[in-house]
């Protein structure tokens, strides 16, 4: 009898909940690959606090504020603005391919793409910068600076590109500005430090990282350097990423090892400092693990290995903590933040009192509205589009969200997405696996 009851439960613990929509098809199935973390245990042992997995229903006479959906035409910045938010953006939202593109290379691509002037810009791994003209419909540029030594060195390039000018930093050390319009390179640097963050710009500064945790202000005009500004560096190099953000008055830097800087922006002084590496643990070994900045009004909004928090811009006092940290980083719009915690909740939260507006795990709001058990998400991305919330899923479906978290609609690209989405002039954009443009409308 023991027997059966133990064959019972492996078969339901085997079983597929759902055979019909493949919405719980995960390319990065863990039963599937074999090259699961290594620090799976680690994350174990060093969480301390409790991790957040409440519901909390929205108040029935609840209303959002939101500011009025943009049409935008351009996507200039990894992380579409300077202080890394992103709007609430039109999208004509009927699901149809409008174009796609013949394969941009036969490389692997950036995760990111740029956007100017009707012109979508990519880079991949040998170095290409590729810059597709959409009004074309070809590739109206493709740029390669390296030399032979470099040949099977794979090339990590960070982007920012302004009037047909991009501005690229690699992980050899290297910083050029390439004019697309004119296939000219107008001046190059070896820094001899790979660098190792997204790029900002500021009047004639450009604003970079190295693996360092060195934080860099260039010129613009030919990358001299203005001023090195060290911080702590790390012993070991963990899969974080410096990040940048500009806010009002201020440069914030986070670095590797957890510390969020506030550097004035006019004469590059430090206004203050926080870390934000809070294990039991502290040391110049501890791994960092935290999501992008995001800047709105006088609050900064940040993620670490175990907390979401809201701070003070001008003092870097902390105003809100929360036991969860996040997927990616979170979208604010007017008064309230929308975000994605680790453990795939989806939460609205007012940013001045700090209190949760409504929490839900989309996985069970999926399996309901499937009428499906729950099954494991993967989550790529959140973004407001159309008043609503837009959860882009490694598998290539959308969940289609109105504000207050309620699923209108489950859709499948045409496509698996390679890269983050865009919004264009009311179209999705994207590549996929084959890194074949797709335009929808």
């Amino acid at each position: 009898m023991k027997l059966f009851y133990i064959i019972l439960i492996f078969l339901l613990c085997n079983c597929s909940f759902d055979n019909k929509t493949g919405i719980w098809k995960n390319e990065n199935n863990p039963s599937k690959n074999k090259d699961q973390s290594v620090f799976k245990d680690f994350e174990k042992i060093t969480f301390v606090n409790e991790i957040f997995n409440k519901t909390i229903q929205l108040k029935r006479n609840f209303k959002f504020n939101l500011d009025e959906p943009v049409t935008s035409d351009y996507w200039k910045d990894y992380f579409y603005g300077k202080n890394n938010n992103t709007e609430n953006f039109k999208y004509s939202d009927l699901n149809k391919i409008i174009f796609k593109s013949k394969k941009l290379t036969r490389n692997k691509t950036n995760n990111y793409l740029l956007f100017e002037k009707n012109n979508l810009i990519v880079s991949d791994l040998k170095g290409n910068i590729i810059v597709y003209s959409i009004n074309n419909k070809s590739i109206i540029a493709k740029f390669n600076f390296y030399k032979k030594k470099y040949k099977k060195i794979n090339k990590i390039l960070s982007l920012i590109v302004e009037n047909n000018v991009i501005y690229i930093t690699d992980n050899i050390g290297y910083i050029y500005a390439y004019n697309y319009n004119k296939n000219q390179i107008l001046w190059a640097k070896n820094y001899k430090k790979p660098f190792r963050s997204n790029l900002k710009l500021h009047n004639n500064k450009i604003i970079a990282s190295n693996q360092n945790n060195d934080l860099l202000i260039l010129e613009k005009l030919n990358g001299n350097l203005v001023k090195l500004i060290p911080s702590e560096e790390t012993v070991i190099k963990n899969l974080f990423i410096n990040n940048l953000c500009l806010s009002k008055n201020q440069i914030l830097f986070l670095n590797t090892y957890g510390s969020l800087y506030s550097i004035n922006k006019d004469d590059y002084e430090l206004n203050w400092f926080l870390n934000l590496n809070k294990s039991s643990n502290l040391n110049y070994t501890n791994l960092f693990y935290g999501s992008e900045i995001v800047s709105h009004d006088s609050k900064i909004f940040i993620s670490s290995n175990e907390n979401f928090y809201i701070i003070d811009s001008k003092t870097g006092f902390i105003i809100t903590k929360k036991n969860f940290s996040l997927i990616s980083r979170p979208v604010i719009n007017r008064k309230n933040v929308f975000l994605i915690s680790k453990n795939n909740f989806l939460i609205s939260m007012d940013i001045n009192s700090g209190r949760i507006n409504y929490s839900y795990d989309i996985g069970r709001k999926i399996a309901n509205f499937i009428n499906s058990k729950k099954n494991e998400i993967k989550i790529k991305t959140l973004l407001i589009v159309n008043n609503g919330i837009f959860i882009f899923l490694k598998n290539s479906y959308v969940i289609k969200l109105n504000i207050k978290g309620e699923i209108k609609e489950l859709i499948k690209l045409p496509s698996k997405l390679q890269s983050h989405p865009i919004f264009i002039d009311n179209y999705l954009l994207y590549l996929d696996k084959r890194n074949k443009l797709f335009l929808i409308n």
